[in-house]
């Protein structure tokens, strides 16, 4: 794809409220970043009580995958979840404009040498994340040090579509951005020995998903990850990121291949990636996007677990 070239149109009066609101933001995350932390903590709380359809879905799906915490813990945690999503948008403007050694310095990355020694050998790498709220700073932070290349979803206002592309591609100037439609592109960059990042964890729909349990729960678990894996001749390489309490920034961890993957079947292996998923998600579950409606694809026959219109 293309590298994002502005272009007149973007200065009609149309796009000016969009301008000046990334104006405005531009100007707020200069600010220092433990106060962008508190900034966006309020922001947060802001969310929660106005963004009453998302609060909903969230509290959820808390209820679903932690039945045995108390309706005070959960509510303490949702509540913490949607500060998390409001530091999100401070982190997204931090990533695509702060100057790359200010952002380099919150930094804390371990497992390097997994990406390193698989782009000796020439092999591809399939980077399995999640969706976190910490998502946009923490693939610009691993950018900064190892290509990735990343699937890509066009925004519908072309504005903020050339801002996201061209932020999120100043960390990797050689990085391909791969239409997510875009099956065959993809993986011609796995069998050329690139890294890709790539999430398994939100409901794509009953095509080309398995029903294996998450957190006790059938879900509509996508087999891509399986099918990539083989026919990319890549590894898979778990990634996790986390916003650390102390305000000292992001650890970063790339963890060693799966072994045996893709396994026996594509169930088994939908199994293995969910029960990745709860064991990343419980450790820092309050960072998690929680607002998306996982276990919104049902199986045949089954109700759906959410209110109607949420």
């Amino acid at each position: 794809m293309d590298r994002p070239r502005f272009r007149a149109c973007f200065l009609h009066p149309r796009f000016w409220l969009l301008w000046l609101g990334l104006g405005l933001l531009w100007l707020v995350i200069q600010l220092p970043y433990r106060v962008l932390l508190a900034l966006g903590r309020m922001l947060g709380k802001a969310m929660y009580h106005l963004a009453g359809s998302r609060r909903h879905i969230a509290r959820r799906n808390l209820e679903l995958c932690f039945p045995d915490l108390s309706d005070a813990e959960r509510e303490r945690l949702l509540k913490e979840n949607f500060a998390s999503n409001g530091i999100a948008l401070f982190e997204m403007a931090m990533s695509w404009w702060w100057p790359q050694a200010r952002l380099q310095r919150l930094a804390h990355i371990e497992g390097l040498e997994h990406l390193r020694q698989a782009q000796a050998e020439g092999q591809g790498v399939i980077l399995m994340a999640l969706h976190f709220t910490t998502l946009e700073i923490g693939a610009a932070l691993l950018g900064q040090r190892h290509t990735i290349d990343g699937m890509y979803r066009e925004h519908k206002n072309p504005v903020f579509d050339f801002v996201q592309r061209r932020g999120r591609e100043r960390h990797n100037r050689d990085a391909t951005a791969i239409e997510r439609e875009d099956v065959r592109a993809m993986l011609k960059v796995l069998r050329g020995g690139r890294a890709i990042w790539y999430a398994p964890d939100q409901d794509y729909g009953r095509k080309q998903s398995l029903f294996v349990p998450l957190f006790g729960i059938q879900a509509a678990t996508v087999t891509a990850t399986s099918k990539f894996a083989r026919l990319g001749r890549a590894r898979v390489v778990p990634f996790t990121q986390q916003r650390l309490a102390d305000g000292s920034g992001y650890r970063l961890v790339i963890h060693p291949p799966l072994e045996d993957f893709p396994g026996e079947s594509d169930e088994a292996d939908c199994l293995r990636i969910n029960r990745w998923v709860e064991e990343v998600v419980s450790l820092n579950p309050e960072q998690y996007l929680w607002a998306h409606r996982r276990f919104k694809t049902r199986p045949e026959g089954e109700p759906s677990l959410y209110r109607k219109g949420r």
